[in-house]
C-alpha cells in the first residue's frame, strides 16, 4: 500500500468473508493460476466496507434483518483499469454465492463457522472473536453480473468459473459457459442489455461491471436501477465498479457518485491534484501514485500504454490510466486547480474547518426551476467559500429538482435562507433573478435591500468579470482563497465551458443538459460579493457590537 494512504477499520464488519475468499477462490489467471489468491489491502477495504455492519443490528433467527443489518446499502469503486477489480469482484460473487455474507448474530466465546455446515467439504473453521459479528450463508443465492456486453461480464464471469474449477466450490457450486449452479436452486447468471428477459427476476445480490457506461441510450440504466430493486425486495444488495466515468454521458456511476446518499460505499482516489498527464514525468509519478496498492502491474508498461493511447485520444488515456475524470475542451477552470484549493488539500489530516455561528459572511445563488439546480454559497472575509448546511437533517443547500418531484422546493430554499440570516451576520447576498424574482423581493423587504441583491448573471460585462475574479483567485499564488471541497461544486466547476462572448469575453455553458454548472455560477456570485464588500469596507460594519455596560460608581 502506498505509504501516504492509510485505511483504519475502527467499525463492526464481516472479517469472515475476506477470509473465506482467499481460502475458496484460488488465484484465476497469470503465474499464479491455482494458487491462493491474497487480497491486496485496499481490496480488502473495500470488503470490509461493504460488509459493514451496523452496530446495533439486532438478530432475530427467525426473521433476519438481511440488507438493513449493513452500514452501506451498495458499494461503489472507481479505479484505473488492470487493478484486479475482475478477480475481486469474482470473489465477491462467489462469497455471496457459498458464502457467510449475512449477519447473524453477535459472537459469544467458542462460536464458529464450519463449512461442512455450509455444503462445502474443504474442512475450513472460522474462530470468531467473542463480540464479532457472525456470518451466515443465503439459502437460495441469486447473483447476476452485469455489463454491456457478453464480453465485458467476461471481465469478472470467466474468473468466477477458473476459481470454482480451481478450488474447492466444485463440491458446492457447477460451472456452465452460461451461467453457475449453486446447489439445488441457486444461480450466478449474467445479464447485458441484449438479455433484458432476465430482469424482474428476484436477485439477492447484483454485481454491476463498468457503470460508468450505462446510460439512458444504451439502456442499462434501467437494468441497473431494475436489478437494485429487486436486490432490495430480496433484502439483497449491489455493487459498481468502474473505471472513471465521462461526464457527458451522465452515466449510473456519475449518479451514484453524486447521489447524496449516505448508505453507500464510494471509494474513489484520483491522483494529486498539483502534477499534468501531458507531461511525461509526472505521469509517470501519477501512474506510481494510481497503482502502488497493486503491486502486480509494471509501470514502464502501464507508462507505455497509457502514452501510446494519448497519441490519440488523451482524455480517454488520462481516464483509463491516470484515474481522472476528465473533460474536454473549452473548459473554464482547471478541476484539479480548483481541487488543490480545497481545505482538505491545503490543510491534510486536519477536520473540515467550521465556520462558526455569528460570522461575517456573503453569499451567492443561482436558482433554477424544474430542470437546472440551484445552490447557495456563503463565503468568509479570509475567502474561505463553503456550502452551508439547513434543517433538521444539515442537509447541504443544492438542490436537483430531480429529486424533489421534478421542481426547486422553494420552501425549502427559502427557509435555508432564513436559517443562514439568523445563523450568520450576512453583509451581502448576489442572487440571479430570473426565476426567483418574487422570493428575492422578499428576502430583501424582510432583510434588507443592501443584503439581499438581484445580480443578473446574462450581463456579459459584468459576468466575464465575476468568472475572471475567480478563475484568477484559484490559480495564482498568493490569494487566500479556500474552499470546503464539496463534490457537486467540483463537478459543476468541471462542467462549465466558456461561451465566448464580443469584446474577447466570455460567460459559461454547459457542455450538454445532463452536465449542470449551476453551483460554479453560485460560487462566482458567491466570490463576486466578497470581493464588493472588500472594496466598499463593510466587513468591519458587520462585525459584533460590543454590548458590555459599563458602570462607575
Amino acid at each position: 500500500m502506498a505509504a501516504d494512504r492509510h485505511y483504519v477499520v475502527d467499525f463492526p464488519t464481516l472479517w469472515i468473508v475476506p477470509d473465506w475468499i482467499e481460502r475458496h477462490c484460488p488465484q484465476p489467471d497469470r503465474f499464479g493460476r491455482g494458487g491462493p489468491m491474497r487480497l491486496y489491502d485496499v481490496q480488502l477495504w473495500w470488503t470490509l466496507n461493504h460488509y459493514r455492519v451496523k452496530p446495533d443490528a439486532l438478530w432475530v433467527p427467525e426473521e433476519p434483518i438481511l440488507a438493513p443489518a449493513f452500514h452501506n446499502r451498495r458499494s461503489q469503486i472507481i479505479g484505473p483499469q488492470k487493478i484486479g477489480k475482475g478477480p475481486w469482484g469474482a470473489g465477491i460473487c462467489l462469497a455471496e454465492g457459498g458464502g457467510p455474507v449475512l449477519f447473524a448474530g453477535w459472537a459469544e466465546p467458542g462460536d464458529v463457522y464450519r463449512c461442512e455446515d455450509n455444503d462445502c467439504g474443504c474442512g475450513w473453521v472460522y474462530h470468531y472473536e467473542p463480540g464479532e459479528p457472525r456470518g451466515m450463508r443465503w439459502p437460495t443465492p441469486l447473483i447476476q453480473i452485469t455489463a454491456t456486453s457478453e464480453k465485458q461480464t467476461d471481465n469478472i464471469f470467466r474468473h468466477v468459473k477458473a476459481m470454482i474449477r480451481l478450488g474447492p466450490l466444485s463440491d458446492l457450486m457447477r460451472a456452465g459457459e452460461g451461467m453457475v449452479r449453486i446447489g439445488a436452486e441457486g444461480e450466478i447468471d449474467t445479464v447485458t442489455v441484449g438479455a433484458l428477459s432476465k430482469l424482474g427476476n428476484p436477485v439477492t445480490f447484483a454485481m454491476q461491471d463498468e457503470t460508468g457506461l450505462y446510460n439512458d441510450s444504451n439502456k442499462l440504466r434501467n437494468v441497473a436501477e431494475t436489478q437494485r430493486r429487486g436486490a432490495a425486495g430480496m433484502g439483497g444488495r449491489s455493487l459498481e465498479t468502474t473505471n472513471p466515468f465521462d461526464p457527458a454521458q451522465d452515466s449510473v456511476a456519475q449518479r451514484t457518485f453524486e447521489s447524496e446518499a449516505r448508505d453507500i460505499f464510494r471509494f474513489y482516489e484520483p491522483p494529486p491534484a498539483n502534477l499534468s498527464y501531458r507531461n511525461r514525468r509526472e505521469r509517470r509519478k501519477i501512474h506510481a501514485y494510481n497503482y502502488a496498492p497493486y503491486p502486480h502491474n509494471n509501470i514502464d508498461s502501464i507508462d507505455a500504454e497509457a502514452a501510446e493511447l494519448a497519441e490519440k485520444d488523451p482524455e480517454q488515456a488520462e481516464r483509463f490510466f491516470g484515474n481522472r475524470m476528465v473533460y474536454g475542451q473549452g473548459q473554464w477552470l482547471d478541476g484539479d486547480r480548483w481541487d488543490a484549493r480545497s481545505w482538505q488539500k491545503l490543510h491534510p489530516g486536519e477536520p473540515l474547518r467550521v465556520v462558526p455561528a455569528g460570522t461575517p459572511v456573503v453569499a451567492g445563488f443561482d436558482g433554477s426551476d424544474t430542470d437546472d439546480w440551484s445552490a447557495i454559497r456563503l463565503q468568509t472575509e479570509d475567502g474561505f467559500q463553503f456550502t452551508p448546511r439547513y434543517g433538521p437533517d444539515r442537509r447541504p443547500t443544492i438542490w436537483n429538482p430531480a429529486q424533489h418531484g421534478g421542481q426547486v422546493p422553494r420552501r425549502e430554499v427559502r427557509a435555508a435562507w432564513d436559517e443562514i440570516v439568523e445563523t450568520y451576520q450576512l453583509v451581502r447576498a448576489y442572487l440571479d433573478p430570473p426565476d426567483w424574482k418574487t422570493e428575492i423581493d422578499e428576502l430583501a423587504e424582510r432583510y434588507g435591500e443592501k443584503v439581499f441583491i438581484r445580480w443578473e448573471t446574462y450581463r456579459t460585462t459584468q459576468m466575464h468579470a465575476a468568472l475572471l475574479r475567480l478563475h484568477t483567485d484559484v490559480v495564482k499564488d498568493g490569494t487566500t482563497f479556500v474552499h470546503d471541497g464539496d463534490q457537486v461544486v467540483a463537478t459543476h466547476v468541471r462542467n462549465a465551458r466558456k461561451l465566448a462572448r464580443s469584446g474577447q469575453r466570455y460567460i459559461l455553458g454547459k457542455p450538454s443538459q445532463q452536465q449542470k454548472i449551476d453551483a460554479a455560477m453560485s460560487s462566482a456570485l458567491c466570490n463576486e460579493a466578497a470581493g464588493d464588500v472588500t472594496a466598499a469596507d463593510l466587513w468591519k460594519s458587520a462585525q459584533p457590537v460590543d454590548s458590555t455596560v459599563l458602570v462607575f460608581r
